[in-house]
């Protein structure tokens, strides 16, 4: 028989897959997974079903409806003060993992150097190396995650097509700076590179921490993407609809990859983000608030248990150092005991680095809070208990 391809075949279940379910075979509560445990706003869902029963639901525009592809640029006119030509500078994806597809694919020639900062979201390096491209790795690790200067610049050449950029940060819960996003600027002008900026979590930064996309930076306009998410920021991670805004000649090659891709997005789910999207400031700013109480209630909690707690600056993620617990393992035994003992599942952080268990990054445990605060308690409780025992 001959073999099936021999880069996507390299890759088992994701953790997430994994660790979700051995939630479910154990009972367990899942802190693992990023979703949340609630459906999301009731007026966005009453938009989709109106849509739905009005029509019409056959293909829509292959870049997006009209209404999203403006509500999308006026929203980032709104909030990050960027005067974009919605024509030109925006399209809609089937969730943001096609829009990250649809770059690398559109964007990356075979040979072409990517620079990413490690710990990765789990698509990144798949996608990346099925496109052709060469990941340049430079990592940020636990506890303060400092962006080493040095390693990024080493990392790029004139090789390199692209940055690739995610913040906040999912694991690591990192929001970059002024400063840092300034650094990454002037290597991409220097070696004449892109930018791919993965800021699904934009309105979920916390402690007054300012999101700053790269793309409002001088010269960094006609040299990033920036892709927004109605999963995240809605809370409705089943819809998967993407929205980014970039540079016309960079959303031009993401296009001509995203029509042989999934080619469009259902337009019932289009229309309710766009109404979504066009909610007042107030509405968005609330969501930070809302996350960072969750944050600090499983945070608190666990600190209270024993864990050592990283600092978590936006997303919905914690990231906690659980050797204080006198744990003798590494990170994935450790979840997997927290999930089939303790009853509460959460995902091991090493798979988040290329090099797995061999990172040396592997006593760290991710948690998420997108919950509703009775399960977090419930969570908190069951963890008392066990350690409390031990």
């Amino acid at each position: 028989m001959k073999p099936t391809n021999t880069i996507l075949g390299e890759y088992g279940t994701t953790i997430f897959t994994v660790m979700s379910a051995l939630a479910v075979e154990h009972k367990a509560i899942n802190l693992g997974q990023g979703f949340p445990d609630t459906d999301g706003p009731a007026d966005i869902r009453a938009a989709a079903e109106r849509a739905t029963q009005e029509g019409p639901n056959q293909y829509p525009p292959m870049m997006g409806l009209p209404e999203l592809r403006q509500a999308a640029a006026a929203h980032n006119k709104a909030f990050y003060d960027l005067d974009l030509d919605w024509q030109t500078q925006s399209m809609v994806t089937s969730g943001a993992t096609e829009a990250l597809a649809a770059c690398l694919f559109g964007l990356v020639e075979p040979g072409d150097e990517v620079v990413m900062i490690e710990p990765l979201y789990d698509c990144y390096l798949p996608i990346l190396r099925r496109a052709g491209g060469v990941p340049k790795l430079v990592r940020i690790e636990p506890p303060h995650w400092e962006l080493p200067y040095d390693a990024l610049e080493e990392a790029f050449s004139d090789d390199t097509k692209l940055i690739m950029l995610n913040t906040p940060t999912n694991p690591a819960a990192k929001v970059y700076t002024k400063e840092e996003l300034e650094f990454i600027a002037g290597l991409m002008e220097k070696y004449d590179a892109y930018a791919v900026c993965d800021e699904v979590y934009e309105h979920m930064t916390f402690d007054g921490k300012p999101h700053i996309p790269l793309i409002t930076l001088p010269s960094m306009a006609e040299r990033c993407i920036k892709i927004g998410s109605a999963g995240k920021t809605f809370s409705m991670t089943g819809w998967k609809v993407g929205y980014s805004v970039g540079a016309p000649k960079l959303i031009e090659a993401m296009a001509k990859a995203h029509q042989f891709l999934t080619f469009t997005t259902p337009p019932n789910l289009q229309k309710a983000v766009a109404y979504g999207l066009n909610k007042d400031k107030e509405y968005f700013g609330s969501l930070g608030i809302d996350m960072q109480a969750k944050r600090d209630r499983l945070s608190d909690g666990l600190a209270n248990i024993g864990f050592e707690v990283m600092a978590s600056e936006g997303t919905y993620f914690l990231t906690t150092d659980f050797r204080p617990l006198g744990f003798n393992g590494d990170d994935t035994k450790f979840c997997k005991h927290l999930t089939t003992e303790a009853g509460v599942a959460a995902v091991p952080f090493s798979p988040f680095y290329q090099a797995g268990a061999e990172s040396g990054v592997t006593h760290f445990a991710r948690f998420c809070f997108c919950k509703q605060n009775d399960l977090l308690d419930a969570a908190i409780e069951r963890l008392g208990k066990h350690f409390g025992g031990v």
